[in-house]
This record gives structure tokens, C-alpha cells and sequence, in this order.
């Protein structure tokens, strides 16, 4: 006979942490690199973000505990009620932060949690750059627990699916076209391809003068790259890749490797080079060096639906933006209000 013992449910504890020193406390190790395998869910990445971009901004950290798992859901205060993801345009992906292990389920009640205890302190919530399936998770947890929730396209992601390829086996399926493009640029233009797995400082300098005469707009924290480039290449995931022609450096990118995954981070090239074609050789490059060498399982070439990231690349992905209102607020029903207003306003023909 099988004895039927009563289920005994884990109590949960939500709080507003308003320190990231307060989330390493309470986190303990879990949102570190030997656990976290994705980049922007550590909290070194927060660290930099926070440190270098957004320093004076007030934090709203929403972290739920159940038993042996936890969320964190990192936000920056913008004042009048309003919060926004703990990220920039450096962040290609934000997501809720779980400890590992944590099934759907509890990942569904730890974010309602969130939801319900975030409604204290803000009546409207920007969350981006979100995956699909992050934004559908937390779309659900807030729609239930008294917000409304906009979901709605936020940008492009492109993606090359390169499991047991190297370089060659890629190049193969590549379209003849910028296979052809690559060999006559090669042909004519002598170009120096070098592949940096090591910060190093004059490289950096190198890179920092050729973003500065690209055709690019000035970069928003050129100190936030730096930062992030010597931090990864103490972890051992940096390939900073520069082209040269005629002793100057004319291109550059920015990618890390890790755990199966290229990231594209950053590039540039000098505009007045365009005729030689500088960034598509180093490009070249690049894929050559981490598809011998790091053998990833995929390349992401980060968010932007720019028209050559398709010949590189097999798949178009996309991110999301979620807007969410408190409807337990006048402020979040106004805003709601003036939001659906807008968008009537801007769907209705200007004649009839």
C-alpha cells in the first residue's frame, strides 16, 4: 500500500532589490559564467551596462525565491512611474533571469510574482530586445496579473546554422554571388587580415580609429566596448579581427565565441575604402578563423536587417518589444489609453 503524503508547497518571497550588489547577495553564484551559458544573462554584463551606460539611474530589480529557485527581472527606474529593461543597444537579447533547473511552471508563477509585486512601484514597463519566446512567457505572467501587455516587432536577427561545419563546407552553401564577390575583391585589393583571440591595446586603438571614420554615427560608449572587450578576453571568447591595406587599418569587427555560439557584435570599415571592399574580406576572414578554429554550432550576427547580413547568414529571426500597463493605476490606464488612441489615430485615413 503507497502512502499518500500532502504535498507541501515552497513559500515565496518577492522583494525590489534597488543594487546589483544586492542581486549578487541574493543571487549567490547563480547568474555567473560557470552558470549562465548566454552572455547577457550575467551579472558582469548588468555590471557593465549599468556602470558605463546608465550609472545614475535608479534600479528596480523585481526578485522572486520559491524553494531552490529564483528570477530576477532587471529594471532601471526612468522616473514618473515608467521602467525599462536593464539594457542598451549593446543588448541583443534581454531576458528574465532564472537559476538553472527552474521548470515552466514555476518559471510561470515566479514571473507572475514579479508582475504583481512591480505593479507597487510602476504603472507602464518597456521590455526589449526580448526573444519570442521570452516576450510570449512574460506576456502571459503580466497579462494575468493585472497589467496590459503590447506585443509588437522590435528588430531583425540573423543567424547562420553552422553545427559541424568548418569553413569551407560553410563557404560551399554561401551563394555564388558573394562567393564570387569575395574572390575578385581578393584579387585586386591587397588587404592584411589579422584575428586578435587577446585584447591588445594597440589593436584597440586601431579599432576605436576606425569606428570613429566609418560611415557609422559616433558609437554611444565606445568606454563600454572596451570594457567589454577586456573582460572577455579574460575569459577567453574575444576575436577582434582587423584589416589593413597599405600599412593603415581599414576595418573591424567585434565577435565573441562561447559555448557553441558566434556572436558579431560590432564592425566598421572607413567609408573612403568602400571601393576595396575591406569589411567583406575581413568578413571573410573572420568566418575562416572561428568556423576552423571555435567550430560554433551557430553565428549570430546580431539585431539589424541590413541587406548583406543575408548572403552571410541562413535565417531571419526576429526580436520583440513589450509595453506593459498597470491597469491598476490611473497613470498606467492613461497611458494605455493614449496608446490605443494613437495607434487608432494612425490606422484611420486622413479622407473618406
Amino acid at each position: 500500500m503507497t502512502a499518500n503524503f500532502p504535498r507541501i508547497e515552497a513559500e515565496t518571497d518577492a522583494r525590489i532589490l534597488d543594487s546589483l550588489q544586492s542581486v549578487a547577495l541574493d543571487a549567490g553564484g547563480a547568474l555567473d559564467r560557470r552558470i549562465q551559458p548566454g552572455l547577457y544573462d550575467r551579472l558582469d554584463w548588468l555590471d557593465l551596462t549599468r556602470s558605463q551606460l546608465w550609472p545614475d539611474t535608479p534600479l528596480a530589480i523585481a526578485a522572486v525565491r520559491q524553494g531552490s529557485d529564483a528570477l530576477w527581472l532587471p529594471i532601471r527606474d526612468d522616473g514618473h512611474r515608467h521602467g525599462r529593461a536593464l539594457a542598451s543597444w549593446y543588448t541583443l537579447a534581454f531576458a528574465p533571469l532564472f537559476t538553472p533547473h527552474t521548470g515552466p511552471d514555476t518559471r510561470a508563477e515566479l514571473l507572475g510574482e514579479a508582475a504583481r509585486r512591480l505593479r507597487k512601484r510602476f504603472a507602464t514597463i518597456n521590455l526589449w530586445p526580448l526573444e519570442p519566446a521570452d516576450a510570449a512567457a512574460l506576456q502571459r505572467a503580466f497579462a494575468a496579473n493585472g497589467w496590459l501587455a503590447r506585443d509588437q516587432f522590435e528588430a531583425a536577427h540573423w543567424v547562420a546554422h553552422t553545427q559541424g561545419l568548418d569553413f569551407d563546407a560553410y563557404w560551399e552553401r554561401r551563394a555564388s554571388k558573394l562567393r564570387n564577390t569575395v574572390r575578385r575583391r581578393a584579387k585586386k585589393s591587397a588587404v592584411e587580415t589579422r584575428v586578435h583571440d587577446r585584447f591588445d591595446a594597440q589593436a584597440w586603438s586601431a579599432y576605436e580609429a576606425i569606428y570613429a571614420a566609418s560611415w557609422k554615427p559616433a558609437e554611444g560608449s565606445m568606454a563600454f566596448l572596451r570594457a567589454l572587450a577586456e573582460q572577455e578576453s579574460a575569459a577567453g571568447t574575444l576575436r577582434l579581427g582587423l584589416a589593413w591595406r597599405e600599412g593603415r587599418p581599414v576595418a573591424a569587427q567585434f565577435w565573441t565565441v562561447e559555448n557553441g555560439t558566434a556572436t558579431i557584435h560590432k564592425l566598421a570599415h572607413l567609408e573612403s575604402e568602400r571601393e576595396h571592399s575591406p569589411g567583406t574580406l575581413l568578413s571573410e576572414a573572420m568566418f575562416r578563423h572561428v568556423l576552423d578554429h571555435d567550430r560554433p554550432d551557430l553565428i549570430s550576427y546580431g539585431n539589424g536587417n541590413e541587406p548583406y547580413k543575408a548572403e552571410w547568414m541562413d535565417e531571419r529571426r526576429v526580436r520583440h518589444r513589450l509595453q506593459l500597463f498597470n491597469l491598476r493605476s490611473l497613470t498606467g490606464l492613461s497611458r494605455a489609453a493614449t496608446k490605443a488612441w494613437r495607434s487608432a489615430l494612425a490606422k484611420r485615413p486622413l479622407f473618406r
